[in-house]
C-alpha cells in the first residue's frame, strides 16, 4: 500500500511509480519490447528516468503513455490529485487544494477519469444478479454544438427533466445497472430504456443461465428468451421482497441494486452540472471504486495500477 509520505517526497514518489508501472520489467509503451536500455534522466527533472527501446529506437520515460505525461504538474501533485479524486472531491475543490486554475483541474480530472473508463477491469456477472435503472438529469454543459443541435437558447444547458422515465434527448439520462449478489456491479449510460437498447449490455455482461431479479418494468420481459432465469417483484402493488421457498428469507427482490443507486446519487452530488459527454467517465470511476471495495490510500494504490498500466 502506498504511504502518503512517499507521495509527498518526489524521489520516493518516482520510486513508487516505477515499482507499479515496471513491476514485470521496463517495456516500450510504443512497441511493447522489453529490450530496453537506460538513457539518462530528464534535464528538467533529474528524478524522471529516460529509456531507449532497442527495437524501435524510440525514447520514453517513466510517465510516457500515461495521463500523467499530458500535464505539467509534478508527479507528487498528480498522485495527490488522483488521491483526491478517490476521496470524491469535486474538480473545484481539488483546484483550491492544489492551487490550480479551475480549467487545469478540469482537464486533469477528465483525463484521469477517462483512463479509468478505458482501462477498468472487465466484469462478468453470474449466479444471481439484479438489474434496475435510474435516471440522472444531465445536459450538455460546455458543448455548444450539442446545444445548438437541439435548437435551444445557448444558456439552456439542460432541461429540468420531466417526471417519470426519461431519455438522453430530454436530458433525463437513463443509467442501467446490474449487480451480482455479493459481487461486482456494472453500470452504463443509455440514450433510452428499450429492449433493443439494453439487450447487448445484458448479454455482454451477464453469463447465460444467471438468475436475474428485477421489478415489473416490461423491458425485462424477454430475459428468459435471451437465456436467463427471471423473477420479479411488483413495486406498483407495494411488493418489494418475496419469500418463495418458505425459509423466512425474502430472496426475490431488487433492493441490492437500488442501494447502489442511493450510493451513486451521493457520489454524484458534489459534482454539480455533469454533462452527458462526461457522465460515462464519472460512472466508470464510481463503478471501479465500488468494485475494488477500498478507500483512501488502498484505493489510490488500485487507481494507480489502472492509470499507469492501462
Amino acid at each position: 500500500m502506498i504511504k502518503i509520505d512517499n507521495i509527498i517526497d518526489p524521489k520516493k514518489c518516482y520510486e513508487e511509480i516505477r515499482e507499479i508501472r515496471w513491476k514485470d520489467g521496463v517495456f516500450c509503451p510504443r512497441c511493447g519490447s522489453y529490450e530496453i536500455k537506460k538513457s539518462g534522466f530528464n534535464f528538467q527533472n533529474k528524478l524522471k528516468q529516460h529509456y531507449k527501446c532497442k527495437e524501435c529506437q524510440k525514447k520514453f520515460d517513466d510517465l510516457t503513455g500515461t495521463p500523467f505525461s499530458k500535464h505539467r504538474l509534478s508527479a507528487p501533485k498528480m498522485l495527490i490529485f488522483l488521491y483526491f479524486l478517490g476521496l470524491n472531491l469535486s474538480n473545484s475543490q481539488i483546484a483550491q487544494e492544489l492551487n490550480l486554475a479551475k480549467s487545469t483541474a478540469q482537464d486533469i480530472a477528465t483525463s484521469l477519469r477517462k483512463s479509468i473508463l478505458n482501462n477498468k477491469p472487465k466484469v462478468k456477472i453470474k449466479n444471481e444478479a439484479e438489474i434496475d435503472e435510474v435516471y440522472v438529469v444531465a445536459g450538455h454543459k460546455g458543448n455548444s454544438e450539442a446545444v445548438k443541435a437541439k435548437d435551444r437558447d445557448p444558456r439552456v444547458r439542460r432541461l429540468k427533466g420531466a417526471r417519470g422515465r426519461g431519455t438522453a434527448e430530454n436530458d433525463k439520462v437513463p443509467i442501467v445497472g446490474v449487480i451480482q449478489r455479493n459481487g461486482s456491479v456494472v453500470i452504463e449510460m443509455f440514450p433510452n430504456v428499450q429492449q433493443k437498447t439494453i439487450k447487448p449490455f445484458i448479454t455482454e455482461n451477464i453469463e447465460k443461465n444467471t438468475l436475474i431479479f428485477t421489478d415489473e418494468y416490461n423491458i425485462y420481459n424477454r430475459l428468459e428468451e435471451w437465456g436467463y432465469e427471471h423473477k420479479t417483484v411488483c413495486h406498483s402493488k407495494g411488493e418489494y421482497a418475496r419469500d418463495e421457498d418458505g425459509d423466512g428469507f425474502h430472496e426475490v427482490h431488487s433492493n441490492t441494486i437500488e442501494g447502489v443507486w442511493s450510493l451513486l446519487r451521493s457520489w454524484l452530488r458534489p459534482h454539480r452540472g455533469i454533462s452527458q459527454e462526461h457522465l460515462p467517465s464519472y460512472l466508470a470511476f464510481f463503478e471501479f471504486t465500488h468494485n475494488v471495495r477500498k478507500r483512501g490510500k488502498k484505493l489510490l494504490d488500485s487507481l494507480l495500477h489502472v492509470v499507469l498500466n492501462g
